[in-house]
């Protein structure tokens, strides 16, 4: 059997890639609202899975997709991926930091941007460079990143990401120096009675209300009906 993680219509190898398929991921590639058309750019793509997701949301449109990824070995695991995927042909892996991809880039010329982002500021970091790259925000400081999508976003496209909460709730308010607002916001309880774990965050360039809605991942022993409408087009045993 292969190694990795195998959905309904891709099959993701993660070996060699700083963070593994998660939950986080899937909810976020699931939850993102996409562009009926023009260009798709997932930011830190890791293993490919967001490209991927999103390659299956719109297959009938055929979007573009542009992954980027700085870690080395993340990007050639995400290259065998896509390869591998029925949308090779779609996904564009592009080895280098979103800095610099986004100054080559026109201003306005994504309609969707897509990021799983790193997000621990301080503390030790792991052993793996691949796994502290993906995981602190060195190599991708926010108030950066949140530069690189004001630049790069169409006035009518949207930004998505996936945050702990109180990072999640810092992001949302440096993004407002940007000119950045949050139009819809998901807050993710592993179960009912927890508190929000995750922030699903999305981010658009023109003042409104906020749309706020919560998902719950676990009801009575197992996945909640919310979760499994989200989800069950890329779970097999959904």
């Amino acid at each position: 059997m292969a190694k990795g993680f195998t959905f309904k219509q891709f099959h993701i190898n993660d070996h060699g890639c700083g963070m593994p398929v998660s939950t986080d991921g899937v909810l976020l590639g699931a939850w993102v609202t996409l562009s009926p058309s023009g260009p798709i750019l997932d930011i830190g793509t890791g293993s490919g899975l967001l490209a991927l997701m999103a390659a299956q949301r719109t297959a009938k449109q055929g979007n573009p997709i542009t992954a980027i990824e700085i870690d080395n070995g993340a990007a050639l695991a995400a290259q065998r991926n896509v390869t591998d995927s029925p949308w090779t042909g779609r996904i564009k892996i592009a080895h280098q930091t979103v800095q610099a991809w986004a100054n080559q880039q026109p201003a306005g010329s994504v309609g969707t941007i897509v990021c799983n982002p790193p997000y621990f500021n301080h503390g030790e970091q792991a052993d793996s460079q691949a796994r502290a790259t993906a995981r602190h925000t060195d190599t991708l400081p926010h108030h950066e990143l949140l530069a690189a999508i004001r630049h790069l976003l169409s006035p009518t496209g949207s930004a998505s990401l996936i945050l702990p909460v109180y990072e999640g709730e810092q992001l949302i308010e440096a993004a407002r120096v940007h000119q950045l607002y949050c139009q819809r916001l998901c807050k993710v309880k592993t179960t009912e009675r927890k508190p929000p774990s995750r922030l699903l965050i999305e981010l658009g360039t023109n003042p409104s209300s906020c749309q706020s809605e919560r998902l719950v991942i676990h009801q009575g022993g197992q996945y909640s009906k919310g979760f499994i409408a989200l989800t069950k087009a890329f779970y097999l045993k959904m």
